[in-house]
C-alpha cells in the first residue's frame, strides 16, 4: 500500500501543477491601441485575447475617451492623465505590469511610464511607435490634398489651436522647423527629455527590465519608419535618417535608452509587414517572451509546456497575418 500510495500522491501533485492556473504567478500586462482605433476594435481586441490566453496572464486593453475619436482629437498629454488614473485604479497591477504599444498608443504608454507615480512597468514592448517623431500626419498618402494638407499642417502645426486639438501634432518634429518644434511642440520634447532635463523622468524609463522596439519595414504611415527603432532625421535635413545610436537623444542618453542598451535590455526588431501588420510566429517570438514570468521555479517552468494555453500556439503555427490597426473599416 505504501508503494502505490507514494505514486497516487505524487501523480495527483504533478497534475494539479498541470492544471494550475498560470495567473498564480503571471505578470499582468496592459495594451494601448494605435490612432483611429479602439479597445473594442476586432484586431485590438483578438490581439489582446490571443495575448491573454497565450501568456496566462491577466491582460487589459486600457481604452482612452472613447476610443476613435479621442485618439486624434485629444491632447497627447491628457491621454497619459488619463491611463496613468485608469492603471492605478487597477489593483492587479499593483506589484508591477507589462505593456504592449501599438503605434500611438506607445506615446501613452511612455508617457505613463515617465510622467505617472503609478504602478512600476517591467517590460515593455513596442510596435510601430513613433519614438523619435513623426514628420507628417499618419494615414495621409501622397494625393493633392493630402500634400496641401501637409503644407498646411507644416506651416500651423505648432500652433496652440493644433497642438491642443490634434493628437499626432504632439509628435510631429519637422527637421527643417527645430526651432518651431522646441517653442510649440507640447509633448515630444518632454517625453524625450529633449528640452529640460527631467531626471525622474529618466530614471524611470531606464527602470524597465526590458525594451522591445519593432520596427515594420513595410511601414507608410510613420514617417520615417526608423522612429520606431528612435532613429530620426537629423535637425535641419531630409536627406538621410539617422539611426539610433548616431542620434542625439541616445548619445547623451536623454532619457536613459543608451543606458538600457548597453544593459543589453533593448532588443531592436525589424519585421517584415506594413504597419502593425504582424505575423502570428513574429508576435511568439518577439512579444510572447516578454509576457512571461522570468523567475519561475524550475518546477513551474517544466510543465509550462503541458499548459493549454501554450498549446494553443501549435493551432497558430505559420505566417497568418493579424492587422491590428482598423482604419479601412472605420
Amino acid at each position: 500500500m505504501g508503494l502505490s500510495s507514494s505514486i497516487i500522491i505524487n501523480f495527483a501533485f504533478i497534475f494539479t501543477l498541470i492544471l494550475m492556473p498560470l495567473t498564480s504567478y503571471s505578470i499582468p500586462f496592459v495594451v494601448f491601441h494605435g490612432i483611429a482605433d479602439s479597445c473594442k476594435h476586432e484586431g485590438v481586441a483578438h490581439f489582446t485575447e490571443l495575448l491573454r490566453n497565450w501568456s496566462g496572464s491577466q491582460g487589459y486593453c486600457v481604452e482612452i475617451g472613447d476610443g476613435v475619436w479621442d485618439s486624434w482629437f485629444m491632447p497627447m498629454a491628457k491621454q497619459v492623465s488619463i491611463a496613468c488614473d485608469k492603471v492605478k485604479k487597477i489593483s492587479e497591477l499593483n506589484d508591477g505590469y507589462n505593456i504592449v504599444g501599438l503605434s500611438q498608443g506607445n506615446m501613452v504608454a511612455r508617457g505613463v511610464i515617465e510622467f505617472c507615480d503609478g504602478p512600476p512597468v517591467k517590460n515593455m514592448v513596442s510596435l510601430a511607435g513613433p519614438h523619435a517623431g513623426i514628420a507628417s500626419i499618419p494615414f495621409c498618402g501622397s494625393s493633392f490634398l493630402c500634400i496641401l494638407l501637409a503644407d498646411i499642417i507644416e506651416l500651423l502645426v505648432y500652433s496652440s489651436f493644433i497642438q491642443e486639438h490634434l493628437a499626432p501634432a504632439n509628435y510631429i518634429k519637422i527637421p527643417t522647423d527645430i526651432a518651431g518644434y522646441e517653442k510649440g511642440c507640447k509633448f515630444l520634447p518632454k517625453l524625450n527629455n529633449e528640452i529640460h532635463m527631467n531626471e525622474t523622468y529618466k530614471k524611470r524609463f531606464e527602470s524597465l527590465h526590458n525594451l522591445v522596439l519593432i520596427m515594420f519595414e513595410q511601414d507608410e504611415v510613420l514617417v520615417p519608419r526608423e522612429t520606431s527603432l528612435f532613429g530620426y532625421f537629423p535637425d535641419g535635413s531630409w536627406d538621410t535618417v539617422l539611426p539610433v545610436e548616431e542620434t542625439k537623444l541616445y548619445k547623451e542618453d536623454w532619457i536613459g535608452l543608451k543606458t538600457l542598451n548597453e544593459a543589453g535590455k533593448v532588443k531592436f526588431v525589424n519585421v517584415t509587414g506594413h504597419h502593425l501588420e504582424i505575423s502570428v510566429s513574429d508576435i511568439k517570438k518577439y512579444v510572447l517572451p516578454y509576457l512571461l514570468e522570468k523567475n519561475k521555479s524550475t518546477t513551474e517552468s517544466s510543465f509550462l509546456q503541458w499548459s493549454p494555453s501554450f498549446m494553443d500556439l501549435n493551432y497558430w503555427e505559420g505566417e497568418e497575418k493579424l492587422v491590428l490597426n482598423l482604419l479601412d473599416r472605420i
